[in-house]
């Protein structure tokens, strides 16, 4: 990883709000295609901030929470698969496995976990959040995630 430092990065005008939508100089990007490529070139510096690679130069990216947002949880009860999970479907029209260890509890009761081969912080959006909240377990005041025998706790 380049150990440039992010203040030292030109910004690209692009900024990601909570939602997961993205802006270049205040109007909304609609083209999904430009979105995705970006995403699939962003990284995180040492000191968590958004930077993407672009033609061999790097940019920083203004992040209003995390870049990446859960849209939408599915649970698979595992039935053909013997493993139950949860499927997230992402703000850059990806899908992964949900890896329950990462679960935690931000600012304001915001769910969050990693995504992206554990990369990335990813934030449930309302929806997401509910579809997940209706497998979500309490015991002696804390609660935590039951998945195939396992109990994950939620931080």
């Amino acid at each position: 990883m380049n150990r440039e430092k992010t203040d030292d990065l030109p910004p690209c005008m692009i900024f990601i709000d909570k939602e997961g939508r993205w802006y270049h100089k205040g109007a909304e990007m609609i083209r999904r295609d430009f979105v995705q490529l970006f995403y699939k070139n962003m990284e995180l510096d040492s000191e968590g901030r958004y930077v993407i690679n672009w033609n061999g130069e790097r940019f920083r990216v203004d992040v209003e929470d995390t870049a990446f947002v859960v849209r939408r949880v599915v649970y698979e009860d595992g039935e053909r698969t013997g493993n139950a999970r949860f499927v997230l479907s992402l703000s850059d029209d990806t899908e992964e496995d949900l890896m329950p260890d990462t679960l935690c509890v931000g600012k304001d009761n915001v769910l969050y976990c990693r995504v992206k081969n554990r990369m990335f912080p990813a934030r449930f959006n309302r929806a997401a959040y509910y579809q997940l909240a209706e497998h979500i377990e309490e015991e002696n005041v804390s609660c935590y995630l039951p998945l195939n025998g396992n109990k994950y706790n939620i931080i």
